[in-house]
């Protein structure tokens, strides 16, 4: 028992970084979906975004900020949930420069920097928890 308590108590001093990033992330994401569920509409006229985009993606980020405060508040965090939201960064990131590139919506200038300010956002949050996971092991 007390080789359990120790191995868990040192997972969870060795994981600050991971479980920052992941609870930032969690904030930043859960506002963002907030953000798109409840101003649809303006957004969609201001960044040239369809509100029919915007409510999934909201509600997308609401649940995936969800799962992010639950999982940094686990004692341990799993490595492998943690890579899991490191590649769901990654594919948001990816996701974002096709949006760009393959032009899929009208974005207007306010769009395209907004599109591209969240790019770099998640990219941080995954380099961060990159971090973070490489130093919990």
């Amino acid at each position: 028992m007390t080789a359990i308590a120790s191995t868990t108590a040192t997972a969870a001093r060795t994981a600050p970084l991971l479980r920052l990033a992941l609870r930032l992330d969690a904030v930043a994401s859960g506002a963002n979906g907030l953000l798109y569920v409840a101003a649809a509409a303006l957004f969609g006229e201001m960044f040239g975004l369809p509100a029919a985009f915007l409510y999934p993606a909201g509600a997308f980020l609401v649940a995936f900020a969800a799962a992010l405060f639950a999982l940094s508040s686990r004692p341990v965090i799993s490595r492998a949930a943690a890579g899991g939201v490191i590649a769901v960064n990654a594919l948001w990131v990816v996701a974002s420069v096709e949006v760009l590139v393959a032009g899929w919506f009208p974005l207007t200038g306010l769009g395209t920097a907004l599109v591209i300010a969240q790019a770099v956002a998640v990219a941080a949050f995954a380099g961060l928890q990159f971090a973070g996971l490489r130093r919990s092991s």
